[in-house]
């Protein structure tokens, strides 16, 4: 079968098609005829090699050739003996640890969600990681209320355009970062007010203290440290004294000296079908939607277009990598 892999970290790197073994599946897993798959942050990282440089990077492959690639869309081939929820022929989607740019991905049970036929393997294939991170973000380890005072940062990207829908739709107050040619469409997820970071200093701008952080965009210094660095410290000075701070980017931020009570949290998304399954239904009932900026075939010319196309702005929502373009 085919997987498209990075052969070389920088600009310009070399992706190349390879051909390699069908997956062998334990008895828990699903073989899925991949349709679909993304890009997302910890892809890029990766593509540059700048993880690697990391102190998180004993958590990434380091030897070449690597499949990048952690969202799958697809079709149902086969499934292990312990498998009991799918069944062959079963449309689903779900998240892979890593290396999902091939032609068939080995996931696990759990961490896959049937979805209906109203949902494009497009669509589906864009949603796995952000939706999943915006919902842990808000419901799991934010606890988040109705009426609460939400701030999202990069709410034009991937997890944030999801968590400004998804804290809306709940009832909250939300409050977003992105850039000025981002703001319409940031007020038309739902957010209540939208400033930009990169022209205006937003602690200054937030006059009532705020319940919530979630922060996805990530400081240029935090890749080397994970620390908060200046935009962690504005998010302090927002947060009222028992608040939560939750971060997908600062890594080391569950070591930081606690402040005023604040619950100050760094968590990757654990996949588990219950999240993913509520993810769907919000999805099939228009209660939450992931924005397609671009999709690229599944070839690797594609998949470079795809990642140069990742590096330009405006950044809106994900860049999606698609079969039915090849």
């Amino acid at each position: 079968m085919k997987a498209i892999a990075l052969t070389s970290f920088g600009i310009p790197e070399v992706l190349e098609e390879l051909e390699v073994p069908v997956p062998t599946l334990t008895d828990t897993q699903v073989l899925v005829e991949m349709r679909a798959s993304s890009i997302n942050p910890a892809d890029i990282l990766m593509r540059s090699g700048a993880i690697l440089q990391s102190p998180i990077a004993d958590k990434f492959p380091a030897q070449l050739p690597i499949v990048l690639g952690f969202d799958v869309a697809g079709i149902v081939k086969e499934v292990g003996e312990k498998v009991r929820h799918f069944k062959s022929g079963d449309r689903v989607m779900g998240l892979v640890p890593m290396g999902s740019y091939m032609d068939y991905v080995a996931v696990e049970e759990d961490h896959l969600a049937v979805i209906p036929e109203s949902l494009s393997f497009e669509e589906a294939g864009a949603a796995p990681a952000v939706a999943l991170t915006a919902w842990q973000a808000l419901f799991e380890h934010g606890r988040l209320q109705p009426r609460q005072r939400i701030l999202v940062h990069a709410g034009a990207g991937g997890v944030g355009h999801a968590a400004v829908q998804l804290a809306k739709q709940h009832g909250a107050y939300v409050i977003a970062t992105a850039r000025d040619y981002n703001h319409d469409f940031v007020k038309g997820l739902g957010a209540d007010e939208v400033f930009d970071y990169t022209k205006v200093d937003f602690a200054a701008q937030i006059t009532d203290p705020i319940d919530i952080v979630v922060d996805s965009a990530m400081d240029p210094s935090t890749i080397g440290t994970g620390l908060p660095g200046d935009r962690g410290e504005k998010n302090y000075s927002v947060i009222k004294d028992g608040g939560s701070y939750i971060s997908v980017a600062t890594f080391a931020i569950n070591q930081y000296p606690k402040v005023r009570g604040i619950d100050a949290h760094f968590f990757h998304a654990r996949p588990n079908r219950a999240d993913f399954d509520s993810i769907v239904r919000h999805m099939q009932k228009n209660k939450l939607s992931i924005h397609i900026n671009e999709t690229y075939p599944f070839t690797a010319q594609g998949l470079l277009q795809a990642y140069r196309k990742s590096e330009e702005l405006p950044k809106r929502g994900k860049i999606v990598i698609s079969k039915s373009m090849w």
